[in-house]
């Protein structure tokens, strides 16, 4: 896929996930974490976009590594940033980098948050949001996107 055909798009699921969690009654003006996932087959060019994050300004975590249900192995980290739950802080982080994974080739799997503010007991595991390419299950009832 093309950088901004994949920008049109991440744009597009940026203002969808806001808008469902200020729905579901988030708070519109905490901090939130804001997790950008980024998974490669390549560990070098992953630690290489890991380094460009960092001098982006992002909180960039350890590289883990993972098999795939096929038994294929990938390594994935998060760039991670903490700011408002605004659609354009959030479209702007993307460009930065989606532009990144394309210049190092690995992939750019979307970003992920927490629902902030007043818990109902018993809804702990349906507080997360998460834009991935990966979970793709409209027809599912819980909140992780």
């Amino acid at each position: 896929m093309s950088v901004e055909r994949q920008l049109k798009e991440q744009f597009a699921e940026n203002l969808e996930i806001v808008d469902a969690l200020l729905a579901d009654g988030s708070e519109p003006d905490a901090e939130y974490t804001i997790e950008h996932h980024f998974s490669a087959t390549n560990f070098d060019r992953l630690e290489k976009a890991a380094v460009d994050a960092f001098k982006l300004g992002f909180e960039v975590n350890d590289a883990e590594e993972m098999e795939l249900e096929d038994g294929s192995i990938i390594f994935c980290f998060d760039a991670i940033a903490k700011h408002k739950l605004e659609v354009p802080l959030l479209d702007k982080a993307c460009e930065q980098l989606i532009q990144l994974a394309a210049k190092q080739k690995v992939d750019y799997d979307g970003w992920g948050t927490y629902f902030v503010g007043d818990e109902v007991e018993g809804d702990e595991e349906d507080d997360e949001f998460e834009d991935d390419e990966y979970e793709d299950d409209n027809d599912s009832d819980d909140k992780f996107h």
